[in-house]
């Protein structure tokens, strides 16, 4: 993207706006659908970034126009929102901004403009659940169809088979029967570069990112673990201002070393009486978490030891293994402590991690081992298993399914156009141009897998005027058939969301008629 558009300024019209719109939906265009192209993307640390999905491409562009970043907000917005379709609302967003530019020329007025386009988008939605089935979550297939789809428009496509029931298992885990949404935080995604991405696994029990300390000969396996989370340090106490000690004496430096060991030790004696034999100690930024006398006491009382558990992974490792973080030792007892089977570091394809198996009182929380051959796929592996997490907790939250491939929109788009018959003056006008706008998604789903779009578009149209309300575009075999059949299907959330939060973008940029630069 050209740095003109970027510094562009509105010139008291929105019309730099929706340059610039158009410049940023063009960036993220050709990344739809399931032959969409993947961007890469340098970091200016140098490092590297390979995907295609919208919000991560937005989310690392240097975009300087206040405008464009909108457009970036609104793509994370879908994503916290639904967590896929990222790239379909900015298009869907550009397409509409090019709608209203039309009409601005034409002299219309804004404000008009913006209130037809949320009403339209009001009616769109009522369309779209029309068409939509109510899906069962006890179906896994329907929940595997969706999950699949999702993953098909992505790198890691040909994997679809292994990471969508991964997906569908882990958030299922999570649901009661009356749940309305599911907590992304309870699932755990450790990524391990090594093997390839086959290897990842759903696990059951727990999986630590941190390996055993074994520098000190301590154990690496233990069956009937008691697990203990502690926030405090096993090293030797220290003040908080920086101080010099001068010890002219040997008599001196000896006591001192024995008064250490004896403090670390009376530490190291009261957790193994409490039955402690699993010891997860919390990152410490002040001093050293702990010593290499500590952790030799440690591993005479043949306890394993791991270190590093980082801050935010505390509430997580407490609620799936049942124990209570402690961050004094006065308070180590034996009720704060986990349950488990077995305690083990493990090799897998090249990778060390620790997996904890048979919680005795488990939380309700998953785990998912992430395997890839090198960071990139790896990052990008997780992002996809993200979005197909995602859009199996669309069905959670709304538990509807539409088709895919273009169809909902040619469909929104024909029924607005009918309706806007009905009305008189500028809203007529303006919902036509809205349904027009909504025909940009199949549009760029022909062109990206490099069929001709103008004929499936009218096609696709000529077909669902004939009753085919699931007619889409085929991008496998570069045809017209039933979507349904075909087993691409999406959330209705996914959908409803990404028109609701594109048109009041769009509504709030018209209303936007200049720019000022404060100093």
């Amino acid at each position: 993207m050209t740095e003109e558009l970027l510094w562009m300024d509105f010139a008291g019209e929105t019309n730099g706006g929706a340059v610039i719109e158009h410049a940023i939906g063009d960036v993220v265009r050709t990344s739809l659908g399931p032959k969409g192209m993947d961007k890469m993307i340098q970091t200016p640390q140098g490092e590297v970034i390979i995907t295609n999905d919208g919000a991560t491409i937005l989310k690392h562009m240097a975009v300087l126009h206040p405008a464009a970043k909108m457009l970036v907000d609104l793509s994370a917005a879908q994503d916290i929102e639904a967590g896929d379709g990222t790239t379909s609302v900015v298009v869907l967003a550009g397409s509409l901004l090019g709608a209203a530019e039309k009409m601005l020329n034409k002299g219309m007025h804004p404000t008009i403009i913006a209130e037809s386009f949320l009403k339209a988008s009001v009616k769109a939605v009522e369309y779209l659940t029309e068409i939509s089935t109510p899906v069962d979550l006890k179906d896994k297939a329907q929940l595997l169809r969706a999950a699949s789809t999702s993953l098909n428009s992505k790198i890691v496509s040909q994997y679809s088979t292994i990471l969508a029931p991964i997906a569908v298992t882990a958030v299922t885990r999570l649901v009661t029967p009356t749940s309305t949404n599911v907590d992304l935080k309870d699932i755990r995604i450790v990524k391990k570069v090594g093997g390839t991405i086959e290897d990842t696994v759903l696990v059951d029990g727990v999986v630590l990112n941190q390996t055993a300390i074994t520098s000190a000969g301590g154990p690496t396996r233990m069956e009937k673990a008691k697990i203990g989370l502690i926030q405090f340090q096993l090293s030797p106490p220290k003040p908080d201002m920086d101080n010099q000690v001068v010890v002219n004496d040997y008599r001196q430096m000896d006591k001192i070393l024995k008064e250490e060991r004896t403090y670390l030790l009376n530490l190291t004696k009261k957790i193994k009486k409490s039955g402690c034999n699993v010891l997860l100690i919390q990152k410490s930024i002040l001093r050293d978490a702990v010593t290499d006398i500590s952790l030799h006491f440690l591993s005479k009382l043949k306890i394993m030891v791991v270190k590093d558990v980082e801050r935010d992974e505390i509430e997580f490792l407490s609620k799936s293994l049942g124990c209570k973080p402690v961050a004094d030792i006065e308070a180590f007892t034996e009720d704060k402590l986990g349950y488990a089977d077995l305690v083990d570091e493990e090799h897998a394809a090249g990778a060390r991690i620790i997996k904890i198996t048979g919680v005795k009182n488990p939380g309700r929380t998953v785990s998912v081992l992430c395997m890839g051959a090198n960071s990139l796929v790896l990052e990008e592996s997780e992002r996809s298993l993200h979005d197909a997490l995602c859009v199996v907790r669309c069905l959670v939250k709304k538990r509807a399914l539409i088709a895919g491939g273009g169809a909902p929109e040619i469909h929104v788009s024909r029924m607005l156009s009918q309706y806007a018959h009905t009305l008189g003056g500028m809203e007529a006008y303006c919902f036509q141009a809205y349904a027009d706008a909504l025909e940009v998604i199949p549009t760029t789903l022909a062109e990206n897998a490099g069929l001709n779009p103008i004929a499936i578009v009218t096609e696709l149209r000529n077909r669902h005027a004939m009753g085919e309300k699931n007619a889409g575009i085929n991008v496998r075999k570069g045809l017209i058939s039933n979507i349904l059949e075909e087993d691409v299907v999406q959330p209705l959330l996914v959908s409803t969301s990404a028109i609701e939060l594109a048109t009041e973008t769009v509504a709030l940029l018209l209303k936007v008629d200049d720019y000022h630069l404060t100093r």
